[in-house]
């Protein structure tokens, strides 16, 4: 069954056409990585998704999630959308993350607006997702204000704020980018394991196919706006011959992240 379904998205902001008539879609609880170079439109098409692109943004085409059109949607309608049909995890969690409050209440703000608890209840449920992610010691690291973090307790908290309503899509974009190499294979274990747990969409969205090829195995590529590969990951390596994918290849060898091997047309990231 389509959860998402994106049809001749169009996006422009002056005289710059930005993304240009991409199509894909998403069925309930798979996974899809979108991978492009950097000011390929990736997260611009996040963002569209989410219905936060700039106010000054232009756009044409259809975003149908459970079959309901986002575009042309509010900003009361919008959020509340977001958070209980679908949430995002930024790739810079502390510019993500309010200074002023403390993270345990970042947490609660979606399980008291999308679910219904009281100020208790989720405080309290705050406290298990926070154990949930992996954050140290959850009752007092809910207490502290998000300056007080390292960057992956940080992007913790904001895998937990995501998927605290239980959203049927998760758009993670770049979410391990800012990270060291051990956080960042931590960070992509958890997020597999909790979107497995919550049988939500993945939307992926990298610049680096080894980071990609950990996630999931279908992926859209982006380039320039347009939609250059959308398929299974084996068969885009070894069938596609345009430029585009030698790039990516080529960031591939070149990733810190682990030690990848392009031979041939095929990816192995071993650890």
């Amino acid at each position: 069954m389509t959860l998402l379904q994106v049809t001749d998205l169009t996006v422009e902001i002056g005289d710059r056409v930005l993304l240009d008539k991409v199509d894909f879609g998403i069925d309930a609880g798979a996974r899809l990585g979108l991978i492009g170079v950097s000011g390929s439109g990736k997260s611009l098409l996040a963002l569209a998704i989410m219905g936060l692109l700039p106010e000054e943004a232009r756009v044409r085409g259809s975003i149908l999630l459970d079959g309901v059109e986002l575009i042309g949607r509010g900003d009361r309608a919008m959020s509340k959308i977001r958070g209980s049909r679908m949430a995002m995890v930024f790739q810079e969690p502390l510019s993500a993350l309010n200074p002023l409050m403390r993270v345990g209440r970042q947490i609660a703000e979606p399980l008291r607006l999308h679910r219904g608890m009281g100020r208790r209840e989720a405080h309290a449920a705050a406290i298990e997702l926070a154990t949930r992610v992996g954050l140290p010691d959850p009752a007092n690291t809910v207490r502290a204000f998000p300056h007080q973090l390292s960057g992956g307790q940080r992007q913790r908290v904001g895998i937990a704020m995501a998927l605290a309503a239980r959203p049927a899509l998760l758009i993670a974009d770049e979410p391990t980018t800012a990270l060291d190499v051990t956080v960042q294979a931590e960070i992509l274990a958890l997020l597999e394991d909790l979107v497995d747990e919550e049988g939500s969409a993945l939307l992926f969205v990298t610049h680096d196919l080894a980071v990609l090829a950990q996630v999931t195995r279908r992926v859209l590529v982006l380039g320039e706006g347009r939609v250059i590969e959308d398929g299974e990951l084996a068969d885009i390596l070894h069938g596609s011959k345009h430029p585009y994918l030698r790039t990516l290849l080529e960031l591939a060898r070149a990733t810190s992240f682990r030690r990848a091997s392009v031979d041939s047309g095929s990816l192995e990231v071993v650890s």
